[in-house]
């Protein structure tokens, strides 16, 4: 199973007044994680979904763990693992870890919605060759 690494240094940005990561910025880590994967795995950036294919890929589930604290200036090392490819969807599961220690772990499912109407739209066959490819990858 193929697994993208995506590395994060915590930033004053992601931390609340005691310089550990607030909470919800986790969910902008694993945003930004998922819309580069996109990019580099996929082949679809986030410009191509909205700007020119006027789609999206809208957030339909996310189950997360936060198991330590992560301080101002540590290094996050975010892995990403296709879980499953639907025909409007695919799944991931991604843990963050700074060095030996598990940080987060992430579940989430995303829907490939037409952006006018926001109905569940096919992945297209080039984009769900790659996601498969992805997948394969050892």
């Amino acid at each position: 199973m193929g697994v993208f690494v995506y590395e994060q240094q915590v930033m004053f940005r992601h931390c609340d007044p005691a310089r550990i990561v607030f909470y919800p910025r986790y969910f902008e880590m694993i945003n930004t994680v998922i819309e580069t994967w996109f990019e580099r795995e996929a082949g679809y950036p986030y410009v191509t979904m909205f700007n020119d294919t006027k789609t999206g890929v809208p957030t339909a589930t996310i189950e997360t763990n936060f198991h330590a604290p992560s301080w101002l200036g540590d290094k996050l090392i975010w892995q990403l693992e296709v879980t499953r490819l639907g025909h409007t969807s695919v799944s991931f599961a991604l843990e963050c870890t700074c060095g030996e220690q598990k940080r987060v772990s992430t579940t989430t499912t995303l829907v490939h919605v037409d952006g006018q109407t926001a109905k569940p739209q096919p992945w297209t066959d080039a984009v769900r060759d790659k996601i498969q490819n992805f997948m394969e990858r050892l």
